[in-house]
Parts: structure tokens; C-alpha cells; sequence
């Protein structure tokens, strides 16, 4: 008797790993309000190390920044605006580059040259660039990250599925179902999109974490999410000047970010591998 496939991909030390780092930080985005210690936005004691005391006599785990604020309780609420700006950004690319993709790979012909002539034409950019420019033009909000994110994210995911359903389409059952009369818009939605959704899997892992990394990015060049509102990035570039002599200003901040992208590597390189269930009958 073999193992339900969920049962065998958790039991993968790489996916029970990365499962868990990512779901902390899910969990930690979700009830921020009433894990935070301290009120993100509340100037307590400047440069307070971590375990030490502020005037009150309150503890703060992770010290403090150089607004006095508590680097624990900004974590804790930057994860939200990360998971949740990172998850936004991915669904809405996937939602573009998976329609583009299915339309340009089953229906070819001047349907797949105009698409791959704009998807090829924004590769051509530099992305940290095209990012840049999309925000500085826009100005820095968390809609206008997303859009930046989507604009520089699509393409790539376009010409993934794009050469999926070029392969899929060619396939006997695609053929019957053309042959029975089937719509297009069955047919890709119901044939070619299931069958496509495992290496689309892997990959909107990989990509939730690039798009983490870029939010964090765009925070550190002051292009995320405009003060004060917790960003990891932006923590991180608030401590870089005083990081020699109090380096926990940005090595939390880049702990959390590392963990997260780890996490969601761990994941995509498990669901990568062919799952082998096995088990004793």
C-alpha cells in the first residue's frame, strides 16, 4: 500500500523544513497584533542592545533601533506587509504571465509573436532597473510595489507556460478533446492548466522568495513602503550607518529575510523531486 503523495512530500526533511519556516512567518503575519511586544511605531529608548532594559524597565528581546524603537515588534509587523506585498505581487503576475502564456502557446500564429514580442522586450531591461524606474515614476506605495513587481515578473512566467502548453497541446488527449468539439476555453482550463500546475508550482515558490528579496530591496534604496511603516528593507537601510558598532540594527532584519527565501527554497527544491511513496502494505 502506498503513501498518500502529501504524506510522502512532508516527510522530505527539505519541504518539513522550508514548511515550517514559512508557515512561522505566515503565522507571525497573521496575528502580528498580538505577538508584538511593543507598539512598532512607539520611540522608547535609542539604541538599546538586545535583552536589555529600556527606562520603564521593559525588556526589549531584539534592542532597539535608533528611534528607539523595538526591532522585535517591527519584525513581527514587517513580516505582514512582506508575506503579504510578496503574495500579492506573485498572484498578480501569475494571473497575467499563466493567461498570456496559455493564450500565446495554444493559439500561436500572430497571437504568440505580438505577446513574446512585449514579454521579450521587457526582459530586455535590467529588472532591479525596471523596478526602479516603475517606482520612482509612480511614486513608492504598496500598490505601486505590486505593480512594479507584476510588470518586471510576468514576462518570465509567460514564457514558462508558454513553452508548458506548447508541449501539453501537442498531446493525444488535447487532440480528442479538439476532435469532440470542446471549447478553447476548456480546453485550457481543463486539460492544459492542470496538467500544468506542477513545475508552475516549484516555480511560484522560488519566485514568491525573489519577490521577497526584491521587496527588500526596494526598501533598502528607500522604494518600498514609505516610513514609518515596518519593512525589513527599510530597517535595514535605517541601520547600515551605524552597523559597525551595533550590528543587531540590520542583522535581524537580513535573519528575516534570509529565513523566509530559505524556507520557500527548501520547498520548491522538495516539490521538485519526483515523489516516491512507497510504504509497507
Amino acid at each position: 500500500m502506498r503513501r498518500p503523495a502529501w504524506l510522502a512530500l512532508a516527510a522530505r526533511p527539505t519541504v518539513a523544513i522550508g514548511f515550517v519556516l514559512v508557515a512561522g512567518w505566515i503565522i507571525v503575519a497573521i496575528f502580528a497584533g498580538l505577538l508584538a511586544p511593543h507598539d512598532p511605531l512607539r520611540s522608547v529608548a535609542p539604541l538599546v542592545l538586545p535583552g536589555g532594559h529600556g527606562p520603564d524597565g521593559q525588556m526589549f528581546w531584539l534592542g532597539t533601533d535608533y528611534l528607539g524603537r523595538d526591532i522585535l515588534s517591527r519584525l513581527i509587523y514587517g513580516a505582514r506587509s512582506v508575506v503579504v506585498l510578496a503574495t500579492a505581487a506573485t498572484l498578480t503576475a501569475y494571473l497575467f504571465g499563466v493567461t498570456g502564456g496559455l493564450l500565446a502557446g495554444y493559439f500561436r500564429g500572430w497571437t504568440d509573436s505580438i505577446l513574446s514580442f512585449c514579454a521579450n522586450v521587457v526582459l530586455s531591461f535590467p529588472i532591479l532597473i525596471l523596478y526602479i524606474v516603475i517606482i520612482v515614476a509612480l511614486g513608492s506605495s504598496a500598490a505601486n510595489v505590486i505593480v512594479a513587481v507584476t510588470f518586471g515578473s510576468a514576462p518570465g512566467i509567460f514564457r514558462i507556460v508558454r513553452a508548458i502548453t506548447m508541449d501539453i497541446a501537442s498531446r493525444d488527449f488535447v487532440a480528442a478533446s479538439i476532435t469532440q468539439g470542446e471549447s478553447a476555453a476548456r480546453i485550457l482550463t481543463a486539460d492544459i492548466l492542470p496538467n500544468a500546475t506542477g513545475p508552475l508550482l516549484v516555480d511560484f515558490c522560488l519566485r514568491l522568495g525573489y519577490t521577497a528579496i526584491t521587496i527588500g530591496a526596494l526598501g533598502f534604496l528607500g522604494l518600498g513602503l514609505p516610513p514609518p511603516t515596518p519593512d525589513w528593507g527599510g530597517m535595514v537601510n535605517e541601520g547600515r550607518t551605524l552597523a559597525f558598532a551595533f550590528p543587531h540594527l540590520v542583522l535581524f532584519p537580513c535573519l528575516a529575510i534570509s529565513s523566509l527565501v530559505l524556507g520557500l527554497s527548501l520547498l520548491a527544491d522538495g516539490l521538485r523531486q519526483p515523489a516516491h511513496g512507497g510504504g509497507a502494505p
